[in-house]
């Protein structure tokens, strides 16, 4: 069975930085951005901004996250079982309960997308994994994840790969006709 989860369209960001804003706020204890940023534990956000270069020399943003490996390299490194697949369906999910912050998981990462943070929910606030969770809460209550709410360019979307692998086809195919033209 296949399960929404946020898609990377990297070509759309622009590099605003409201996906790492919305993501931070909506992991923070009071779930408002005006007084998250007073909490003793800052949340920190489970998508990341990386800058590479394009063919042309020009600076690109890469909204970067996890996407959920199934199966997951992190889940199979983590010693401890931290990152379960039981807390929300079609996710990885760390359990900060479990999280010794050894580092297996990131290394495993193939996408780099797990950082180590003090975390609100971690016993006598640890340092723990942090990864994307999907915003499985926010999903709960029939909401989408913080980071896509808050894309505008369309840089994130959520759904499901194959029909965004069939709509990209579209996109393509058009593209190649329309060089025909």
């Amino acid at each position: 069975m296949q399960h929404k989860t946020v898609i990377v369209r990297p070509e759309l960001c622009v590099g605003c930085m409201q996906c790492a804003i919305r993501c931070a706020q909506a992991h923070s204890a009071t779930k408002e951005l005006a007084t998250a940023v007073f909490e003793p534990v800052l949340a920190k956000p489970r998508i990341h901004i990386g800058v590479g270069v394009n063919p042309q020399g020009v600076l690109k943003p890469f909204p970067n996250k996890c996407r959920h490996c199934d199966p997951a390299p992190c889940q199979e490194a983590c010693m401890p079982g931290a990152i379960r697949s039981d807390i929300a369906e079609g996710s990885k999910v760390v359990d900060p309960a479990l999280c010794i912050g050894c580092g297996m998981c990131a290394m495993a990462c193939p996408y780099y997308a797990i950082r180590y943070h003090h975390d609100l929910h971690a016993p006598e606030r640890t340092i723990t994994a942090i990864k994307c969770d999907n915003c499985h809460d926010r999903q709960k209550k029939g909401q989408i994840p913080a980071c896509v709410e808050a894309c505008k360019t369309g840089a994130l979307e959520f759904g499901y790969v194959n029909e965004h692998i069939k709509k990209g086809a579209g996109r393509l195919a058009n593209a190649a006709w329309s060089m025909q033209s």
